[in-house]
C-alpha cells in the first residue's frame, strides 16, 4: 500500500514542479531570464535553448541582455525571440541584444492573473485524477482481499490527506503569482 502513496505524492509532485516552469516563463511586470527557456533556437540544423548559446543577465529590472558567444548568430536569435509569444522586439548593437519589457498595463495583468487562476485549476485537475487513480488502486487490493475494509479506509483518508496537501500548495502557488503580476 505504502507504494501507492509514494506514487502519488511523486506524481504530484511532478504536477507542482510542472505549474511552477509554466510561471517562471509567465512575465510579471519585470525581465528574468527564465521568460527565454522556452525559446529554442535553430543553431546549425538543432534546436538549442538561448542560454547554451549566450550570457543572458537582467539589466535595470525591464531589460534582459544576451550576449551570444558566437556573434554571427545574433540574427538567429533574434529571430527566435520575434517568432516566439513574448511579445518584445529585441534590439541589437552588433555585439548583444537587448529586450525591453514595458510596463504592464491594468488589463494586461488582469489577462495574466486569469491565466494563473487557469494553469492552477488544470494543476489541481491533475492532482486529483492522481488521487482518483490511486484509490482505485486500493479498491482493488481490497477486492483482490490483500487488505482488509479497515485498510481501504484509512488507505482513503491518508490519499485525501495527501491531495489536500497539495491543493493547498497550489493554491499558496498562485495566490503568490497573481500578488506578483498584480503589484505594480
Amino acid at each position: 500500500m505504502q507504494e501507492i502513496f509514494d506514487y502519488a505524492n511523486e506524481k504530484m509532485e511532478k504536477s507542482l514542479t510542472a505549474l511552477h516552469n509554466e510561471f517562471a516563463t509567465m512575465r510579471a511586470g519585470r525581465a528574468s531570464v527564465s521568460l527565454l527557456d522556452r525559446i529554442s533556437v535553430d543553431y546549425y540544423g538543432v534546436p538549442t535553448p538561448i542560454q547554451q548559446m549566450a550570457a543572458v543577465s537582467v539589466s535595470e529590472g525591464r531589460i534582459l541582455v544576451i550576449q551570444p558567444w558566437d556573434v554571427s548568430t545574433i540574427s538567429t536569435i533574434e529571430k527566435a525571440i520575434q517568432a516566439s509569444d513574448l511579445g518584445v522586439n529585441p534590439q541589437d548593437d552588433g555585439k548583444v541584444i537587448r529586450l525591453i519589457f514595458p510596463p504592464l498595463t491594468e488589463e494586461k495583468r488582469k489577462v495574466l492573473a486569469k491565466d494563473v487562476s487557469r494553469l492552477g485549476e488544470e494543476s489541481k485537475v491533475a492532482v486529483r485524477s492522481i488521487r482518483r487513480d490511486c484509490m482505485e488502486k486500493l479498491k482493488k487490493l481490497k477486492k483482490d482481499s490483500e487488505i482488509t475494509e479497515d485498510d481501504l479506509h484509512d488507505g482513503e483518508d491518508k490519499m485525501q490527506k495527501i491531495t489536500d496537501k497539495f491543493i493547498k500548495r497550489i493554491d499558496e502557488m498562485v495566490e503568490e503569482k497573481e500578488k506578483d503580476i498584480m503589484a505594480i
